[in-house]
This record gives structure tokens, C-alpha cells and sequence, in this order.
């Protein structure tokens, strides 16, 4: 969704067949878009696409919606943490998007990350990255309504989840379903086998996930989360473990992480800013007939 978005100049004016063809290629024959993980006919798919409407966030949104449509639902959606600082970029493409933002307590965050396989960017890096997440869902949550935005917590949900997802069935105006608690009967089905960071979809929920970053954490790990975020912490409801004040050259190392952080996500906002005067044509999904 995001690499198509970035490199929406790339493909052209949309309203041409012939560049509607190209970027259903990009999309349906590239091993990097992991379409292939869908299991849908790949074909099939890039003729919907070079017969569908010529705007980018149509033709994105084409592959989830044959995806939904072979599952027997009306309705796609998609999860990636990355869209927490994309959520404008988003909304271009899809204006009607409603976003539900899963809180978690940011320690518990840090640990996980550390204990992926994909994440080689260190301790600070991950501090950094729930920090500037909090900071931007919550602009977001000011400026969007409460048709388009909905936030809960990771703590919460797993303590009540049927609870948890009557709120979300609400805000999103679908029927409460009973198996929304199970995700491990179609986890076999939804979850490719590679991601071995998910293997706990397989299973019932886990409440021993909340809190865990107690014991997955050093003392040391502990101090500097809580001297650089503590007041985001308390204002999402979590409790601090008062730990002491850490090393002052840890914590300007982390600083110097966040700053370079946040000045490289100005700067991919204003290169958007320069994209989208050069964009041939509107970028805006169009509805669906029928």
C-alpha cells in the first residue's frame, strides 16, 4: 500500500489503459507486494485492476477487496503498524477509512520488538518508534471524528475480549460475530507460515502478554522507557514501576534516536508535499457500485 503510494509518479496517468495494466503487474507479479500470500488468482485480479477506475487507491484497494469477496465478507481491512505515522496518506487514498488504534502499554511494545526477527534497529530505536506513534495517533485522534476513529487497549482487550469487540463491531457498524474471539480457527488459513512472530494466533487469547515487558526487560531498559516516556505511559492509564533515573548519557543517546527520527519523518512529509503537485490526476479511491 505505502511503496505504491511512494512510487505512485512512477506509474503514470491512471486514466491510460496501458498504465493501469503496468501497475496491476507491479502489484499481482512482484514477489516484494507478497500478493502471492492472498491465494488469489493473480489474473483475475490484474483485469479487475486494468478495467477498474483510474485512480491509485481504487486499484489498491482491488486485491483486499477480491480478498474479502473470497471469504465471503463485504468489508477488507488492513493491519500494519507503519500506518500509525501515515494515517494522512491513508485517508488520501481512501477517504472514508475508519482507523481502530490498539493501545498497548509501550514497554510491552519495546520488548516485543526486540524479540522480532525483523527488527535490527536496537533498544532506542524502539523506544523512539512508540514514542512518535503515541505522538501522532493522538493528533489524529483529535482531528478525526469518532466515525473515523476508535482507539482501545491491548490490556483491555485480552481481559474482555467480546466486551472489547462490541465496541469495534460498533464503531465500524457491523453485527457482532462470536468467532471474532477465536482467531486461531482461521489463523491456519490467514496467517502465512513464515511469520513465525504470529504463531500465537494459533492459540486462545494469552493474558500473560500484558505486563510481561517486567520480565523481558533489564532494570537498565526499564529506567531509560520511563524517564523518556513515562508521562505518555500515565496518560494511556498505565502504572510506572518508578524506577531511578537512568545513566544521563543513555538518555541523550536515545534523544539524539528520537530527534533523527522525527527529522526524517519531516522530510518524508515534505517530499510528499512535492509529489503530490506533480500527481497527473486525483488519487482518491471511488466508491464501489452495488
Amino acid at each position: 500500500m505505502l511503496p505504491a503510494y511512494e512510487g505512485r509518479l512512477a506509474f503514470g496517468d491512471l486514466v491510460e489503459r496501458g498504465n493501469r495494466a503496468g501497475l496491476a503487474r507491479w502489484i499481482t507479479g512482484r514477489k516484494e507486494t507478497r500478493f502471492h500470500e492472498l491465494g488469489l488468482d493473480a489474473g483475475r485480479v490484474a483485469e479487475r485492476i486494468t478495467d477498474g477506475p483510474p485512480t491509485l487507491g481504487s486499484v489498491l484497494g482491488i486485491a483486499p477487496r477480491a480478498y474479502a469477496e473470497e471469504h465471503g465478507k463485504a468489508r477488507w481491512g488492513d493491519k500494519r503498524p507503519a500506518y500509525a505515522l501515515r494515517v494522512a496518506e491513508i485517508l488520501r487514498l481512501f477517504p472514508d477509512a475508519q482507523f481502530v488504534h490498539l493501545v498497548r502499554d509501550g514497554r510491552d511494545c519495546v520488548a516485543s520488538l526486540l524479540g522480532m526477527p525483523w527488527w535490527h534497529r536496537g533498544f532506542h530505536e524502539a523506544v523512539a518508534t512508540w514514542a512518535q506513534v503515541m505522538d501522532a495517533t493522538r493528533k489524529y485522534a483529535r482531528g478525526l471524528g469518532p466515525d473515523s476513529w476508535y482507539q482501545l487497549r491491548f490490556e483491555d482487550l485480552v481481559a474482555d475480549p467480546e466486551g472489547q469487540l462490541r465496541g469495534v463491531c460498533g464503531f465500524l457498524g457491523e453485527e457482532y460475530a462470536p468467532g471474532t474471539t477465536e482467531p486461531y480457527r482461521v489463523a491456519g488459513m490467514a496467517v502465512p507460515a513464515r511469520k513465525t512472530w504470529h504463531r500465537r494466533t494459533h492459540g486462545a487469547l494469552d493474558t500473560s502478554r500484558a505486563g510481561g515487558w517486567t520480565t523481558r526487560l533489564t532494570p537498565n531498559q526499564i529506567r531509560l522507557r520511563e524517564a523518556a516516556l513515562g508521562e505518555r505511559l500515565i496518560s494511556y492509564g498505565y502504572d510506572l514501576a518508578g524506577a531511578v533515573r537512568p545513566d544521563p548519557a543513555e538518555l541523550l543517546r536515545y534523544r539524539r534516536v528520537e530527534m533523527l527520527r522525527r527529522a526524517a519523518h519531516s522530510k518524508r512529509r515534505m517530499l510528499d508535499r512535492l509529489a503530490r503537485v506533480r500527481e497527473p490526476g486525483p488519487v482518491a479511491c471511488r466508491p464501489v457500485a452495488g
